[in-house]
């Protein structure tokens, strides 16, 4: 290895000649590809014929002028991969974590943010709602004087979720959620038939189960901002159990809502529910 990093240190000491004013650079392996154009260097060392670092116009490497990649991998689930749109995804043994991770839904964008109240007013077809019916029903218990039902004490045990999605649908195994996150931390769920989401699309008038892990418990303050094209916000208070929790939610109003509590002072992640009218 060291002397592979001593041959792709000369090689970029020559490319800096000006009668050398490109570089291609090709360590390791005959499936190692590199090519790049003038002023753009590239180091690529594997140490086995399974590591691959391939570097091309169509899907690993596209770059600008003076851009430059250096890529190292000792095992075969070790890749690196940069698109047009600069995004790199490294990862090794399937890291869920990684913000570049692909979704496997794809996440619609509203344009909640226009100035113009006439999205708001629009009925949506079906479609939007296809990716998101398992958190969400049709019927309920009502919730009075408030923005959810009393919190019910929710067994994690018995009804332990498979995925959970953030909100840009990167999704993470619940028990690979559980060894990282924090024993302090405040968390809000929307629940679904075998999943739970930060993000949820769903029609004017149903129901939704959230879930919320309070691991101190105590009186909380509940918190739902919703923006059409101007925005309100809604306070409750409500008395959490330690631990896990179980609540009503009903999308009432069109709008984004945005939902999340404080308990101890310390507040959760928020939860978005965009809530539309069927066309």
């Amino acid at each position: 290895m060291t002397a592979l990093l001593c041959l792709a240190v000369q090689a970029c000491a020559v490319s800096d000649s000006p009668d050398n004013p490109s570089l291609n650079l090709t360590i390791g392996s005959n499936e190692s590809n590199v090519s790049m154009g003038a002023g753009e260097p590239v180091i690529a060392i594997v140490s086995s014929e399974s590591d691959k670092t391939n570097v091309s116009s169509e899907s690993n490497v596209s770059m600008g002028a003076s851009e430059s990649v250096i890529a190292i991998g000792s095992s075969e689930s070790d890749k690196t991969n940069v698109s047009s749109e600069s995004n790199v995804s490294m990862r090794s043994g399937r890291d869920y974590l990684n913000p570049n991770e692909i979704s496997r839904r794809d996440y619609p964008n509203f344009p909640w943010y226009s100035t113009s109240g006439f999205f708001y007013d629009q009925g949506v077809p079906y479609t939007t709602f296809s990716s998101f019916t398992e958190y969400y029903v049709t019927s309920g218990m009502p919730v009075v004087g408030g923005i959810i039902s009393a919190p019910a004490r929710f067994d994690i045990a018995q009804r332990t979720p498979s995925w959970i999605y953030y909100g840009t649908g990167q999704a993470l195994p619940y028990n690979q959620y559980v060894s990282t996150v924090s024993s302090g931390t405040n968390e809000l769920w929307v629940q679904g038939a075998s999943d739970w989401s930060q993000y949820v699309v769903s029609p004017l008038g149903t129901w939704l189960q959230l879930v919320a892990n309070a691991p101190v418990g105590g009186l909380a303050g509940f918190y739902d901002i919703v923006q059409t094209d101007i925005t309100t916000s809604k306070y409750s208070t409500y008395l959490f159990n330690q631990g896990y929790n179980t609540m009503n939610f009903k999308a009432d109003q069109v709008g984004r809502h945005m939902l999340y509590f404080v308990v101890n002072n310390q507040p959760s992640n928020v939860v978005v529910v965009d809530v539309f009218t069927k066309a």
